[in-house]
C-alpha cells in the first residue's frame, strides 16, 4: 500500500490533491490541516517541529506533499516572521522528518520567485523575487533541496478551483466586485481591474493530476527530483479574467481596465513558467479556463453568495 501524507489538505490546492489521490484504490492518503480540519483530517501545526516529527514517525508515509503555506503577498510583506515560519522553517522540519523515515518530499512553490521581466522562465533560470512572499518561497525551495535526501519543488502560478468562499482564490475574489458593477443595479459603479500584470491561471484539479502522476513516478522507483514547473497556457490580466467571469455568469458588468500597477506590494509583470521538464515526462493536463471556471461557478452558486 503506497502511503501519501498531504500537508495542508483543507486549502484550495490541498483539497484538490487529497481528492485526486484518494481516488487511487491502492493508495492510502493521510490529510492534515491546521484550520478547517474535518473529522477525516489530522490536526497538525507545521510550525511545531516536535509535532511534525511525531506525525511522520507515526504515519511513516512513502511520500509527503507540502501544500500548506502563507500565500498572501501582503501578509508576507507585513509579517515576515509568519512567512518564514510557514514557508521556510516548516519545510525544513517536514523534510528532516521525512529523511528519518525515507520519504520522498514534494514542496509547492510559486512563479513569484522571478521578477517577471524576461518570460518564459525555465526551471533552472536564476530567481529574482520582488517581494517578501517570493523571497520566503525561494528560501523554502533552497531549504527543501538542501535538506531532503529525496525531494522536489513544484513551482505554480495563480491558482483557482473549487472554493469554500470567493476570497480563497485571486480569480474568484473578483466576483463580488463584478456583481456589484452590473448595469442597472442600485448603486452600481464600474469595477476597476488590473490590466497590467499578465497571469496564467491554473486549475487546481489539473495540478492535482500532475502531482498524482509525479507520485506514480516515485512509486515506480523513478522519482522526479530537483525543480519542476507547471502552468496554464492562457495569458490573462485580472481585467481579462473578470471579463471571462462576467461572461460565464451572464452579467452585464461595467469593467474598467487599470493599465498601471497600483498594489502596495510589488508584483512581477509576467512570470510565465516553462513546463517543459514535466511535459517531457508525459505529465500534465490543461483544462481550458472557460470550461474550468464554469465548473467552479456551478459548484459555488453565486446568486446568494457573491456579496459575502
Amino acid at each position: 500500500m503506497f502511503k501519501v501524507a498531504v500537508i495542508g489538505a483543507s486549502g484550495l490546492l490541498g483539497r484538490a490533491i487529497a481528492g485526486e489521490l484518494g481516488r487511487q484504490t491502492d493508495w492510502q492518503v493521510v490529510p492534515t490541516a491546521f484550520r478547517r480540519a474535518d473529522s477525516h483530517m489530522t490536526m497538525l501545526d507545521i510550525r511545531d517541529a516536535q509535532a511534525v516529527d511525531a506525525f511522520i514517525a507515526r504515519e511513516k508515509p512513502d511520500a509527503l506533499v507540502i501544500s500548506a503555506a502563507e500565500r498572501r503577498p501582503d501578509i508576507c510583506e507585513n509579517d515576515p516572521v509568519l512567512a518564514r515560519a510557514l514557508n521556510v522553517d516548516a519545510v525544513r522540519s517536514l523534510a528532516s522528518a521525512a529523511n528519518r523515515h525515507g520519504a520522498w518530499v514534494l514542496s509547492i512553490s510559486t512563479d513569484y520567485v522571478f521578477d517577471g521581466s524576461r518570460p518564459p522562465y525555465r526551471h533552472d533560470d536564476p530567481p529574482a523575487p520582488l517581494n517578501a512572499y517570493g523571497h520566503s518561497k525561494l528560501n523554502g525551495e533552497r531549504v527543501l533541496l538542501e535538506t531532503a535526501e529525496r525531494g522536489c519543488v513544484l513551482r505554480l502560478p495563480l491558482l483557482y478551483g473549487p472554493i469554500v468562499d470567493w476570497q480563497e482564490s485571486a480569480v474568484t475574489s473578483l466576483v463580488p466586485a463584478i456583481a456589484a458593477s452590473v448595469r442597472g443595479a442600485a448603486g452600481a459603479t464600474p469595477a476597476i481591474m488590473d490590466a497590467w500584470a499578465i497571469r496564467y491561471p491554473t486549475f487546481t484539479p489539473d495540478v492535482a493530476l500532475v502531482i498524482r502522476q509525479m507520485l506514480e513516478c516515485h512509486a515506480r522507483g523513478e522519482p522526479v527530483n530537483g525543480i519542476v514547473q507547471w502552468s496554464g497556457d492562457e495569458p490573462m490580466t485580472k481585467y481579462d479574467i473578470a471579463r471571462h467571469l462576467a461572461g460565464s455568469l451572464r452579467l452585464d458588468a461595467q469593467l474598467a481596465p487599470q493599465h498601471a500597477p497600483t498594489d502596495a506590494t510589488p508584483r512581477p509583470y509576467n512570470c510565465h513558467l516553462d513546463s517543459g521538464r514535466l511535459e517531457a515526462l508525459g505529465i500534465g493536463r490543461r483544462t481550458p479556463f472557460d470550461e474550468a471556471i464554469r465548473q467552479v461557478l456551478a459548484m459555488f452558486p453565486w446568486v446568494s453568495r457573491c456579496g459575502g
